[in-house]
């Protein structure tokens, strides 16, 4: 048996004062449960992606889920934890159950609550997802900042591509209503460090980085000889998931060695290239990430990523059209429910449910969602088998 993907639910991402972690999840639920037709009692199985590391005391989570449904009581629930995959391990974990025969429908949630801090208690609760060993005090913003110092070193200046990739990534949430960011931003302004986009660590501006997010996803998938029950769904061509070493001193950033492999391995077992690929959605944490991540999946050779960006090789006309959604950069970066929301996104993409983001024609999306400094690595693609 194989899993397909019936069902989603997804809340704006934000800053919402209003609600805690447990309504964000029921919201996500709710919304998953009704676009699949189904109720908690038909449920197998529930898995929850949440990274928190200290952003909110609620630890032990899982069975927040359930009160989101009645019939959801007595469901076996387990919260799953892989950095800034977390959602994405959620959704691998539904997809084991399922092939084993073991599960048959399958509730997958991503959430996290991270507002309640200030930006500083933020960063230290991301810095959880480093060796802490010897990297404690070395934040994300340090770390992206020596990717792209690596690059820079390798390849020269990688900043007006990383200033077009946060453009490009705005534009795209303007036509997201669940997107945290509705504002565009104009590439003089994210080329030029000011006192309203200064330097967090060299070269990253603050447009260079990604957002604090509040929000939550949910996906409803089913074994496929269920498919009769159903009135839509898309499939998985391909899962693949790899991690590499923790510490940073064990890695070659600008070998993003970690993506490349879950990549190529995705590409191997769905038989496809690049070239066949409709749109991707990636993990866009920090602008550079994502102009590796346009090497890593071959829409441009290595060192030659910045002038495909610059080009508008992954805009919405693009050969490859990168974040559609707005990506973290716009939509938002709601850390436990971002792998979630990767495949929310592109499911309704595939399914024609895109709205204003929709990019016509859709046949075959890539997710890729990273943990850590990419030690961490999930890489989908996904197609249509019912609509």
């Amino acid at each position: 048996m194989e899993p397909v993907i019936v069902g989603w639910g997804h809340t704006r991402f934000g800053r919402f004062d209003q609600f805690d972690l447990e309504d964000l999840i029921h919201a996500a639920v709710t919304e998953a449960l009704a676009s699949a037709g189904i109720e908690g009692k038909d449920v197998d199985a529930v898995w929850l992606g949440n990274f928190n590391s200290g952003l909110i005391p609620d630890s032990f989570c899982s069975s927040m889920v359930l009160s989101a449904d009645p019939g959801l009581r007595w469901k076996p629930a387990v919260r799953v934890e892989n950095a800034c995959a977390s959602g994405s391990a959620a959704v691998y974990g539904a997809i084991d159950a399922i092939r084993s025969g073991r599960v048959r429908v399958a509730l997958v949630v991503g959430a996290e609550k991270m507002t309640s801090l200030d930006t500083a208690g933020v960063t230290r609760a991301l810095g959880g997802a480093s060796y802490q060993k010897n990297e404690a005090d070395v934040s994300f913003p340090d770390v992206f900042a020596r990717y792209a110092q690596a690059y820079a070193a390798a390849y020269g200046d990688p900043t007006e591509a990383m200033a077009h990739i946060a453009v490009k990534n705005h534009q795209n949430a303007l036509r997201n209503p669940l997107a945290q960011m509705h504002r565009p931003l104009e590439l003089v302004y994210c080329l030029t460090p000011s006192e309203k986009n200064p330097v967090i660590s060299a070269p990253l501006k603050v447009t260079d980085c990604s957002l604090i997010s509040d929000g939550a996803a949910a996906l409803v998938m089913v074994a496929d000889d269920m498919l009769s029950d159903f009135p839509k769904a898309v499939g998985f061509r391909a899962f693949q998931h790899v991690n590499d070493y923790l510490p940073m001193a064990a890695k070659d950033p600008i070998e993003f060695e970690g993506p490349r492999r879950a990549i190529r391995q995705a590409y191997g077992q769905a038989g496809v290239t690049v070239d066949d690929l409709s749109l991707a959605e990636v993990h866009d944490c920090f602008t550079i990430a994502e102009l590796m991540m346009v090497e890593a999946l071959g829409v441009a050779d290595p060192g030659h990523g910045r002038a495909a960006v610059i080009e508008g090789a992954t805009s919405r006309d693009g050969t490859l059209p990168m974040n559609l959604s707005g990506g973290l950069k716009a939509k938002g970066h709601a850390v436990g429910a971002t792998g979630v929301s990767m495949h929310v996104m592109a499911a309704r993409q595939l399914l024609d449910e895109a709205g204003e983001m929709q990019l016509p024609g859709a046949s075959l999306a890539i997710t890729v969602n990273m943990g850590g400094d990419a030690v961490s690595t999930y890489a989908s693609i996904l197609e249509p088998v019912k609509r």
